[in-house]
């Protein structure tokens, strides 16, 4: 797939911090199609990049509102860890020194 303009920028951004290498649309369930932006699996620690929440895109509007529930409860059930951040948190850099952060904390 196609890395998005913001998936592209958070992907620099772990390599700028020398960051481990996640891999990308990664699928973590068996049976359904879901998939994680960013996931360290031997960690079971994930990034999701939530665009669209300005413009009222697929995820902030009912029926993909409901769906994104639904895989974050299940992600969480096979005992995932899922940070979630949009572009301002991108941009400002917040969002990746939270991830360097959840990183060391899994390495302890």
């Amino acid at each position: 797939m196609i890395m998005s303009r913001l998936e592209a920028e958070f992907a620099l951004q772990i390599r700028a911090l020398k960051l481990p290498v996640p891999e990308t649309e990664f699928r973590f369930h068996p049976v359904r199609q879901w998939r994680f932006d960013f996931a360290w699996s031997l960690q079971k620690f994930a990034v999701e990049i939530e665009g669209g929440g300005w413009n009222h895109g697929r995820h902030t509007r009912g029926k993909g509102f409901s769906d994104d529930l639904k895989k974050y409860s299940e992600a969480m059930r096979l005992g995932w860890q899922v940070y979630r951040c949009d572009a301002a948190l991108i941009k400002s850099g917040e969002a990746i020194q939270v991830v360097r952060a959840m990183l060391e904390q899994c390495e302890m």
